[in-house]
């Protein structure tokens, strides 16, 4: 325990109560009319360099975004030419640098300009082309910059291999699933858009396209060398005068895709699959006044597009659901009950986004009732546990003041129901699929683009975990969250931390287990328990908030370390709350000075990325993480893609402030 004791004084209570207030009326203002609340989702440039590369495959040229996201490529360029996984990253991203630069030449900018010129220096400084993810290559193979047969294959006739197989579709997590199979129906093609010869790369290839290495590295596992071989066999097949299941497959794949677009025209609700499908539907004849495709290009308008002085931003996804289930939690944290207009307008929104409808979830749960809710506007495919946990939990707490406490009951149960199916075989959860985690995916040589796998997570675990606490269900029996709980402490680091999968990073993990723990009756006096409130406090920064880098899930030795940023620090007092435990009281007020001192027009700012989209390793990289085997920094930053959400600097920090005044009441 932390020797050190503080007070809380009068004039401390006062400003706290002031801050929540401020933070209250922000959320106030800012809610939109049919009761949501939704921030900005800011990821790195190749969201906005492969929209243009889209644009010029398909041969749209007055698109009135094109300018302003031409600009935001530009601002987006760091001093030293290159472009960044997430702000202030060590180092910059050599997918995304090449992504920028190319879209850059396209956008008709000068190759010998300043800002050109020291993209490219920066590129072939790390490696030149060779070294970009799989993702990267196969855009500059459909510009005829790089060479179908150095791409991996994914051939359509994947979605014709049976569940049993060691490789299929459902194998995939179901943001790999959903990109892989509309990448098939054009990579089966390769096809090619050639740049005018006045925009065509060759500067990036200094020694002549001839003497640039386009081999595939063969991995060292036996799988690896196994898939390795299979995909050259596989380019071969390509070219092969029979192939007897192609036309099936094919058929089958552009049924799968058009199934799965949502009512806004995306697809899983994240920009990779839906740029994809589009781009595979046009390669598979539809023209772009079809109604599919129409609707698709349509999409990436508001609220997918976001204007400012900087630019236009294309986001990667959207976050409605999540923000709103969580601005509830944290008013509900902050005393304000259903009574109020603002909360029951949000609960209304909130029930009337629960989906009633089967997705992809059943091929793993097919006798379940639907019920869990989506992060996004329109993805009714694609539920998550995570959503759907924290919507429970939350409409649960403002039940009795609601107006249709009724209502909430029907969701509520529906809603844990569908979480119970969707549980895995060790006791936990994970996103969006249960026991999607074998290994087997990771080996394939299409899958270095980031995580393919969707396991379970403390983080998921940690929030069902405190909705079933919350709602009493299975605590007289307590087999579920026995287990449950018991996953989580098999997940502790040995420092005391948990792994955050979905938020970066152990202190997101930490801060989210302990309170699942005391909900779940755990003795908080334990010794685990007692170690991980320890490891917190050890990381907290001078100036009394918590911080930690995006590059903690590549490097084990910056863990909980990293400039103070209200989300985080939220997080850290949420985890030391939940002890109850005046014992570290002193870090608990420090870490309130630095919520209430950093307040500024009821919100607070934050430039740094604190979560996650594909987020972490295969299981066999999570052992070597444990065992604190750092990644080699080149690649590191190619194995995620970081999120800066607008509103986890606001609510975060209020659910802290609200907890920590129940806190100190008791006193």
């Amino acid at each position: 325990m932390s020797e050190s004791k503080a007070i809380f004084t009068a004039e401390q209570v006062q400003q706290l109560n002031k801050t929540i207030e401020a933070s209250v009326n922000w959320l106030r203002h800012e809610q939109h009319e049919d009761g949501h609340w939704v921030g900005f989702l800011k990821t790195n440039s190749s969201i906005e360099a492969e929209w243009i590369f889209a644009m010029y495959f398909l041969g749209i040229e007055n698109d009135p975004k094109y300018d302003g996201v031409v600009k935001t490529l530009i601002h987006e360029q760091r001093e030293d030419g290159s472009w960044e996984a997430y702000k202030n990253a060590p180092t910059g991203n050599i997918s995304t640098t090449v992504e920028a630069y190319t879209a850059l030449r396209i956008a008709g900018q000068n190759p010998n300009s300043k800002r050109m010129t020291q993209a490219r220096e920066w590129i072939l400084a790390h490696g030149g082309l060779s070294k970009v993810r799989v993702f990267t290559k196969i855009w500059l193979a459909l510009l005829g910059e790089w060479p179908w047969d150095a791409t991996p294959n994914i051939p359509p006739e994947i979605i014709l291999l049976p569940k049993w197989f060691p490789i299929n579709i459902w194998k995939f997590a179901s943001w790999g699933r959903a990109t892989a199979i509309a990448i098939a129906l054009f990579s089966c093609k390769r096809p090619v858009k050639q740049l005018p010869p006045d925009k065509r790369l060759d500067e990036l290839f200094p020694e002549g396209r001839d003497k640039e290495n386009y081999a595939l590295p063969c991995p060292k596992s036996a799988w690896g060398r196994f898939f390795w071989i299979a995909d050259r066999v596989l380019q071969k097949y390509v070219n092969c005068p029979v192939q007897p299941l192609r036309d099936l497959a094919t058929k089958l794949c552009i049924e799968w895709i058009i199934r799965r677009q949502e009512s806004d025209g995306c697809w899983a609700g994240i920009q990779p699959p839906w740029l994809n499908a589009i781009i595979g539907l046009y390669c598979q004849g539809y023209a772009l006044d079809h109604p599919v495709v129409k609707a698709g290009l349509e999409a990436f308008n508001e609220p997918w597009a976001y204007t400012n002085e900087n630019g236009t931003y294309l986001q990667c996804c959207t976050s409605p659901v999540w923000d709103t289930v969580l601005s509830l939690q944290a008013l509900w944290d902050c005393d304000l009950s259903a009574r109020d207009a603002m909360v029951q307008k949000a609960i209304d929104y909130t029930l009337r986004e629960q989906i009633k409808v089967i997705g992809d979830w059943s091929i793993n749960a097919p006798v379940t009732t639907p019920g869990g809710w989506a992060f996004e506007y329109q993805n009714d495919n694609y539920p998550d546990i995570d959503d759907s946990a924290v919507a429970v939990l939350s409409l649960a707490r403002h039940r009795h003041e609601s107006a249709d406490p009724q209502a909430i009951d029907e969701a509520v149960q529906r809603g844990m129901n569908w979480i119970e199916a969707l549980r895995s075989d060790n006791g936990a959860w994970g996103a969006f699929d249960s026991n999607n985690d074998d290994d087997i995916v990771t080996q394939i040589p299409f899958s270095d683009f980031g995580e393919l796998l969707d396991p379970p997570s403390a983080d998921v675990t940690a929030h069902v975990v405190e909705a079933y606490a919350y709602l009493g269900r299975d605590l007289s029996n307590s087999t579920i969250v026995r287990r449950a709980v018991a996953y989580l402490r098999r997940e502790q680091e040995e420092e005391g931390c948990w792994f955050g999968r979905w938020g970066v990073n152990y202190v997101y993990g930490t801060g989210w287990v302990l309170p699942a723990l005391k909900a779940a009756g755990e003795d908080m006096q334990a010794e685990y328990v007692q170690r991980a409130a320890q490891w917190l406090c050890s990381k907290q920064n001078e100036d009394g908030g918590w911080g930690e880098t995006c590059a903690s899930y590549m490097n084990p030795a910056l863990r909980g370390t990293g400039v103070s940023t209200p989300s985080q620090t939220g997080w850290a007092l949420m985890g030391l709350l939940a002890l109850d435990d005046h014992s570290y009281d002193a870090a608990i007020i420090k870490g309130l000075d630095y919520l209430m001192r950093t307040q500024k027009d009821g919100t607070w700012e934050q430039p740094e990325y604190t979560g996650t989209g594909f987020p972490g390793y295969g299981i066999g990289e999570r052992t070597d993480l444990a065992n604190k085997k750092t990644l080699d920094q080149g690649q590191e930053l190619e194995r995620g893609f970081m999120l800066n959400y607008a509103m986890y600097r606001h609510y975060f920090p209020m659910m802290a402030l609200g907890r920590a005044r129940k806190y100190f009441n008791k006193q």
